[in-house]
């Protein structure tokens, strides 16, 4: 994966532990139940299945990132997150782009991803980017307790660039 740039923005790859602590920074910043250390240490044993970019800005190592599976011809993104600071730039929108377009180079056809049930903000992000509600997992998020929403984009690739509504 080469280096992506835009404006004062960088996507990168993960690139080693010097990235960990930023990406744990983010994600405490982030979610009420983060993922911990050793669960990114344990992802991250297996680089063929697990992909992490990360968002960089002069002045912050990772300002985001994004961490998905790519399983046969789906991308399956666990987490996407941006620092408080740093949101409402249009950051997330880039990163989720690159990650969709990195997801057709190493296969995908197709993404997929949960969102909690009330987070409407974060629904209408992804229903943006061609994401569409499909199912229901009951009682998925702790923390408190609540259902997510199983969302589902379907694209194919047309002379090398996505295709469909979001694009």
């Amino acid at each position: 994966m080469a280096a992506f740039d835009t404006d004062d923005c960088r996507i990168e790859p993960y690139a080693g532990e010097e990235d960990l602590d930023g990406i744990l920074a983010v994600e405490t910043a982030s979610f009420t139940n983060p993922w911990t250390r050793a669960m990114y240490e344990w992802e991250l044993q297996n680089r063929s299945v697990c992909h992490i970019l990360v968002v960089r800005l002069p002045q912050c190592r990772v300002a985001g990132f994004c961490s998905f599976w790519l399983v046969v011809d789906e991308i399956h993104i666990n987490n996407v997150a941006i620092l408080p600071e740093h949101r409402g730039r249009g950051l997330g929108t880039r990163l989720m782009r690159r990650v969709l377009t990195e997801g057709l180079r190493l296969g995908a056809t197709r993404a997929t991803l949960e969102v909690r049930a009330s987070n409407v903000a974060a629904r209408n992000f992804y229903e943006g980017l061609g994401f569409r509600a499909t199912a229901v997992r009951k009682n998925y998020y702790t923390n408190p307790v609540e259902d997510a929403l199983i969302l589902w984009r379907e694209r194919g690739v047309q002379a090398g660039t996505l295709t469909g509504t979001g694009d």
